[in-house]
């Protein structure tokens, strides 16, 4: 009689399990996994494109520099008939409709002397190393209006002493420069600059008025005035080279704040 050898267990199971764990093509597994990250990687690429485009339509002037970009947020502040980006709407009347008085005049110098006197300390001393950049720059005022006070007390005025305008926006500047550079040369740019320009018009329009047309030294450089500027612009750049890009929009922050402090001392000459 024939014999039946059995099948063993582990015989059975072994083939059991060779036809379980037979699995498709590794081409076909692998090609939805690599269409998967060439899309993920484009849309990367896109993402951060986009990013790039944004950040750039941002800061108006960057590619000049950062002090053009502190130009472009200073003429935003001035209105329209001051400047052709201005957004400004126009607050009282224009200068020349002024009706300027000698002691107001005295009043406006004597405070503006003293925050020229403060700032020509703070980059003299220093408290941050970018300060000692912007000493001698030929942009000084503070000698300049000494010579004019002086003027004017041998007309027999009397000179007032400082005022709270000034006096306010002198101590504001030293707490600013010991802690916030960034903030604090905001400040130094548009006190300066903002002089070189409309200060200037200012000035002829109420020396016309009330001074026979007599030019102060306050409104006087020694040297090409645009060279000391530009000087002073690429300083200025240099610094803000080591800046973040958060320290610089904390910088551009503070200019209307800038603004507001000297327009409080301008409107002294209409005191």
């Amino acid at each position: 009689m024939a014999s039946i050898t059995p099948t063993s267990q582990s015989q059975f199971f072994k083939k059991t399990q060779i036809s379980i764990s037979k699995q498709p093509p590794a081409q076909l597994l692998s090609l939805p996994i690599s269409i998967f990250s060439v899309k993920k990687a484009r849309m990367v690429v896109i993402s951060a494109t986009a990013a790039a485009e944004k950040h750039k339509k941002r800061y108006p002037g960057e590619a000049k520099g950062f002090v053009e970009e502190m130009r472009f947020v200073a003429m935003k502040l001035h209105t329209r008939d001051q400047a052709k980006e201005g957004e400004k709407e126009p607050e009282g009347q224009p200068v020349a409709k002024w009706d300027p008085t000698i002691e107001g005049y005295l009043k406006f110098l004597v405070d503006s002397k003293y925050v020229y006197d403060t700032l020509e300390k703070i980059v003299e001393r220093a408290s941050f190393p970018e300060y000692a950049e912007f000493r001698n720059t030929g942009l000084e005022r503070s000698e300049c209006l000494a010579k004019d006070l002086e003027w004017f007390r041998q007309q027999g005025h009397i000179i007032p002493e400082p005022s709270s305008p000034g006096v306010t926006y002198a101590e504001y500047l030293q707490e600013l420069s010991e802690k916030d550079p960034q903030a604090f040369l905001c400040h130094f740019y548009n006190t300066y600059f903002a002089h070189s320009a409309g200060g200037r018009m200012i000035g002829r329009k109420v020396a016309e008025k009330i001074l026979d047309g007599k030019e102060l030294e306050f409104y006087k450089w020694d040297g090409d005035l645009s060279q000391l500027l530009q000087n002073v612009r690429d300083n200025l750049n240099n610094v803000a080279q080591n800046w973040t890009r958060e320290e610089k929009d904390h910088c551009l922050e503070e200019t209307e704040k800038s603004f507001k402090f000297s327009g409080t001392i301008l409107r002294l000459i209409l005191s």
